[in-house]
């Protein structure tokens, strides 16, 4: 299984691509970890941003590997705990189908996304930066890893 982390957004600071690279690395074999970056459209003063959507939509869908399992990290989905990571970690690797986390861009997921998506997840209440989801998600995804093989990283 492979865990594809489908997000709009590029020229992250160092920072992010280190810690992103640092989770991602810990990551076994059999659940890896891939980042597709998705270029995010232009916003401005006079930026139709329901085309801006739609567009950085289009890209997403295309960029979802066939088969995949999908989930859309959306404000309005499932908040989950760290063990409930691990469990969901758990049922995809026996499903043995790749898995898909769609990041949307600043105004978030365009409705055709969310269409596609077998699940909507809500990462915090809080509005994160794009850069941080990346991390934050890598980390989640090791720490549910952890708790699947008992690895003292995770201490609940």
């Amino acid at each position: 299984m492979r865990i594809h982390l489908i997000a709009v957004g590029n020229r992250m600071p160092a920072w992010v691509e280190t810690s992103y690279a640092d989770y991602a690395g810990r990551m076994p074999r059999e659940c890896s970890l891939h980042l597709i970056e998705i270029a995010p459209g232009q916003r401005g003063k006079n930026a139709d941003i329901a085309r801006v959507k739609q567009a950085e939509g289009e890209k997403i869908l295309k960029a979802i590997p066939r088969d995949s399992y999908v989930i859309a990290l959306d404000e309005h989905g499932d908040a989950l705990t760290s063990t409930g990571w691990g469990d969901a970690m758990k049922s995809w690797m026996q499903m043995g189908r790749d898995v898909c986390l769609l990041v949307g861009g600043p105004d978030g997921h365009a409705p055709e996304v969310l269409a596609r998506a077998d699940r909507k997840w809500a990462l915090s209440k809080l509005t994160l930066p794009h850069g941080m989801v990346r991390v934050l998600v890598a980390e989640q995804l090791f720490r549910a890893h952890s708790l699947l093989i008992n690895h003292p990283y995770h201490r609940a």
